[in-house]
């Protein structure tokens, strides 16, 4: 899409954009293939939608990659994702750097085998410096999680509030999600974000994550555009504050 196409279209474009991305298994199932070659489909389509997200102007984009309920999967899966991760973070940490994206991995590195924490500390000081789109990938992430370890950091420096809290989230000094998308026909949230996505708007396709494409992001994001944002507000109030600003 042109330049004049996307000014045509008024779009609104969110500062924060969160995906679930569901599907991979059922797509390589339709296809008479294992579930590993869904994951393997699923990491080119991501890889579109992260330079995408950049060449529209996204601030920040955070994939679900693997989630604290995850490891319940068989093992066999569970290794080759780990693993996935590794080449993914081996062969795409150059581009991301080459396209002034930085890249920052959010999740409990616990769990995680040392080589694949090494890699992801090596990636992220590589690209700490970029000032383009912020790339979060969630790796072993779980909302509550995420939020009872910013309370206890708020608590230990002395006080909690909701500033505070925001200040210790995995994704602090990025804007709050203005828009999460899931793949794949499920309509829930699967403990993401909880307290980053208070005010988003949410959309949901039935499209499958490998099939999923810069066409179907901007579908999302278009529909995005349409929609009022109160926070709170009336909806008389919003259109009289666009007025008179």
């Amino acid at each position: 899409m042109s330049d004049s196409d996307l000014e045509s279209t008024k779009l609104v474009i969110p500062n924060h954009i969160a995906i679930v991305m569901d599907g991979n298994g059922r797509w390589a199932k339709a296809q008479g293939k294992l579930r590993t070659f869904g994951h393997k489909k699923g990491v080119a389509v991501a890889r579109d939608i992260v330079r995408y997200c950049g060449e529209l102007g996204v601030k920040s984009l955070t994939l679900f990659a693997f989630s604290s309920e995850n490891w319940q999967r068989p093992e066999k899966e569970v290794g080759f994702l780990m693993r996935l991760f590794i080449e993914a973070l081996q062969s795409e940490v150059k581009t991301l750097h080459k396209n002034n994206v930085r890249l920052r991995f959010i999740g409990n590195r616990s769990r995680l085998e040392e080589s694949l924490q090494k890699g992801m500390l090596n990636a992220e000081t590589k690209t700490s410096g970029n000032t383009g789109l912020y790339f979060n990938v969630a790796v072993s992430y779980g909302g509550r999680w995420d939020i009872v370890n910013a309370v206890k950091k708020a608590s230990e420096k002395g006080g909690v509030t909701e500033e505070s809290i925001s200040a210790y989230t995995e994704t602090s000094g990025q804007h709050d999600v203005d828009l999460f998308i899931r793949s794949g026909g499920e309509k829930r949230i699967s403990n993401f974000l909880l307290w980053q996505m208070s005010y988003a708007e949410l959309y949901f396709t039935d499209v499958l994550w490998p099939e999923f494409s810069n066409e179907h992001l901007l579908t999302a994001i278009q529909d995005f555009s349409s929609r009022q944002r109160r926070f709170g507000k009336t909806g008389d109030q919003v259109v009289k504050e666009k007025t008179t600003n």
